[in-house]
C-alpha cells in the first residue's frame, strides 16, 4: 500500500469515527429544575414529596432525644446516661459554641459580652438552675431572645452533652464540703 492510500484510509477512518460515535448526552430529553411541564396536570416538572415520607436516616421517633420534651412538657431527664465521656464532649462543645457569650464559668460575661453584646443570664441564677434540661435543649435548638438557633450547627447528642456540662457548672458553684465523698473530704481538710 502506498503512502497516498494509507493517508486516504486514515482520513476516511477519522471521518467515520467522528460521525458515528457522536454522544448526544447534552441533547437528551430532560426537565431542568423548576421548569414548566405539559406532561403533568399541575404544569410543574418537579414533583411534590409524598406525604409522610422521611429521608433515610432522618426518622426521629425518640421525642425526648430530638425535641427535649416528654409528654409535651420540657424534659427533666436526659435521654441517655451521662458519663465522663459525655461531660468531656459537652465541655469541649460548650467552650466552642457557648463560652463566647456565656463565659467559661457560665456567668454570662463572655468575651462577646465584654465587647458590647447583650448580656445573657447567668446559669447560676435560681431560675436557671431550676429550669428543666428540656428547656436548655429547646433554647439551643430554637434560640431565645438575642441567642440564635444552633440546631444546624450542634447535633442533638452534642446539645445534650452541653446541657450535662452546664449542669456540672451549676453544681460546681453550689457544692459544699459535705458533697465530697468522705475519703476525699479528709484529704481536702488536710490540705487546708
Amino acid at each position: 500500500m502506498s503512502a497516498r492510500q494509507s493517508l486516504c484510509v486514515l482520513w476516511v477512518s477519522a471521518v467515520i469515527s467522528t460521525t458515528a460515535c457522536r454522544q448526544d448526552m447534552h441533547d437528551q430529553p430532560k426537565y431542568k429544575p423548576l421548569a414548566a411541564s405539559t406532561f403533568f396536570a399541575d404544569g410543574r416538572s418537579g414533583r411534590p414529596l409524598v406525604e409522610d415520607t422521611v429521608a433515610r436516616g432522618h426518622l426521629r421517633t425518640d421525642e425526648l432525644f430530638y425535641t427535649g420534651r416528654a409528654n409535651n412538657e420540657p424534659a427533666k431527664v436526659f435521654p441517655f446516661p451521662i458519663t465522663r465521656e459525655v461531660l468531656d464532649r459537652g465541655h469541649e462543645r460548650y467552650d466552642i459554641f457557648c463560652s463566647p457569650c456565656h463565659s467559661r464559668l457560665g456567668d454570662g460575661a463572655g468575651m462577646v459580652v465584654q465587647r458590647g453584646f447583650r448580656h445573657p443570664p447567668s446559669f447560676h441564677l435560681d431560675r436557671m438552675r431550676e429550669a428543666p434540661a428540656g428547656h436548655y435543649f429547646d433554647v439551643i435548638t430554637n434560640g431565645f431572645g438575642a441567642m440564635a438557633s444552633y440546631a444546624s450547627r450542634i447535633p442533638p447528642r452534642d446539645r445534650w452533652a452541653i446541657i450535662a456540662y452546664v449542669r456540672a457548672l451549676q453544681y460546681s458553684q453550689r457544692a459544699s464540703v459535705s458533697d465530697v465523698p468522705e475519703e476525699q473530704r479528709q484529704e481536702l481538710l488536710k490540705a487546708k
